[in-house]
């Protein structure tokens, strides 16, 4: 199951309290004091871990809690420190304070670690009070409480090119064709209901991460079909690669609606690089490739998902797209 929203709540540790004692020791009055500090509570960090896909984890598990500092003792002995709690996210995530809409970290580099609540401070003893008049003070402080948010987690796989398309375009068999993903294929409109990557290698020492999204039906980016919910997947793809089905009754709408919901979507998508391919060449008998509206024959590609045709040129095509985007 892919998972890419959940809620979370967090709670730093409290810091430990001050002590309140006094030393026996002869010719000191009443001692002396001797309460240690308290110890601080845990902080609680987040950390990338590119090993792990979805938010499913935080669907079962919603509180997260970092261990409180330990009060200060006598002998002025501080009180030991809450350890800190790290809670591994897939990487590209976004977190957000759910109460004020602000972004307390995003994972974009593997093993990236933010701390996002921190722990309270220890309390003073009442060591730390004594003065030349009051040598023997009972005052002291309690710990520090630790910070508790909700926190908003969403999910922005990261990819360098974005698969953009309508239900049935051929959008997975051309991922299994480019790359060793295994998604789901069949012969029917929506059958990706979750995004997918596959790493495509085009040379030795030349790869780059292709992304395959739910296919995007007309009015998708007002919640129309699955397009709106995974459209937020290729906001960090540096190029959108179009995949047009040759089949269709009517070419230049497919591409004007694609078109026309990558820019209504919004977030720079329509600022990205694009390219544009034709699927499905093998259908054809004679086949001469459409003439688009605002595109140049140069500009599109013509292959087929099923039977090879082009996949190399392709991979190739995309790898310097990729290149000249940096």
């Amino acid at each position: 199951m892919f998972i890419d929203k959940a809620k979370i709540t967090v709670k730093a540790g409290d810091g430990g309290s001050g002590c309140v004692a006094f030393r026996r020791e002869k010719y000191v009055p009443k001692g002396g004091p001797s309460g240690g500090d308290g110890g601080r509570g845990g902080d609680i960090f987040v950390r990338a871990d590119c090993h792990l896909r979805t938010l499913l984890d935080f669907k079962y598990q919603t509180r997260y809690k970092a261990s409180r500092g330990q009060h200060g003792q006598g002998d002025n002995k501080t009180g030991k420190e809450g350890k800190d709690l790290v809670i591994r996210l897939p990487l590209g995530t976004v977190l957000r304070d759910a109460s004020t809409g602000e972004v307390l970290a995003d994972l974009t580099e593997d093993r990236q670690s933010e701390m996002i609540a921190r722990g309270g401070r220890g309390g003073r003893g009442n060591a730390r009070f004594a003065t030349p008049t009051d040598r023997a003070p009972r005052t002291w402080e309690p710990g520090g409480v630790g910070e508790e948010k909700e926190v908003e987690l969403e999910l922005k796989l990261i990819a360098d090119v974005g698969l953009v398309g309508l239900p049935n375009s051929g959008k997975s068999t051309l991922l299994s064709r480019l790359s060793h993903a295994k998604p789901k294929i069949a012969d029917y409109p929506f059958t990706t209901l979750q995004p997918n990557l596959g790493i495509v290698k085009v040379a030795e020492g030349k790869s780059f991460v292709l992304a395959d999204i739910p296919g995007i039906i007309e009015g998708a980016h007002v919640g129309r079909g699955l397009g709106l919910q995974f459209l937020r997947h290729i906001e960090r793809t540096r190029v959108l690669a179009f995949l047009l089905d040759c089949s269709s009754e009517n070419l230049q709408k497919d591409y004007e609606v694609l078109l026309g919901e990558i820019q209504s979507y919004g977030h720079d998508l329509i600022n990205k690089q694009r390219m544009y391919i034709i699927n499905k060449i093998d259908l054809l008998t004679d086949w001469d490739t459409p003439a688009i509206a605002d595109l140049s024959p140069r500009d599109i590609l013509s292959i087929s998902a099923v039977r090879g045709d082009n996949l190399e040129l392709l991979k190739i095509k995309l790898f310097e797209l990729l290149s000249s985007n940096h």
